[in-house]
């Protein structure tokens, strides 16, 4: 069985692959049961599973493929069927061919489902720039 750490690279590359248009990825990791939840960077809020996954679907090719997207841990933990992660993305997303920096703020839950680590919240919110 995947531990949670190992199933982080892999949320990882989810989230690149996000970056770069291609929503696939990022709804495979997605619960499809309730509950689920996505506070979205820009104020956006879905509340369900069937909105959060039509959320990520409908933000497949907002950001193109020179994207590049890491993220950064600053506390992850697994208790039985429960996980989450905290940190930061940091990303350059490339729109309409213009790569524009993007620093957010995540928190991330997920729950065990068949022995998968599944989605079941994300909170997304912007890095402030100091200027």
């Amino acid at each position: 069985m995947q531990t949670f750490l190992e199933f982080l690279k892999v949320r990882e590359s989810a989230g690149l692959a996000f970056c770069r248009g291609h929503s696939g990825p990022i709804l495979a990791l997605s619960t499809a049961n309730e509950p689920a939840s996505f506070f979205g960077p820009y104020g956006q809020i879905a509340l369900g599973a069937e909105k959060v996954r039509k959320s990520y679907a409908n933000s497949e090719g907002t950001f193109g493929p020179k994207s590049e997207s890491r993220i950064e841990i600053v506390h992850a933990a697994e208790s039985g069927d429960i996980a989450h992660w905290s940190g930061f993305q940091r990303a350059t997303v490339d729109m309409e061919g213009r790569l524009i920096p993007l620093e957010l703020r995540i928190t991330e839950l997920f729950r065990r489902e068949d022995d998968t680590w599944k989605l079941v919240h994300r909170h997304a919110d912007l890095i402030q720039s100091k200027k």
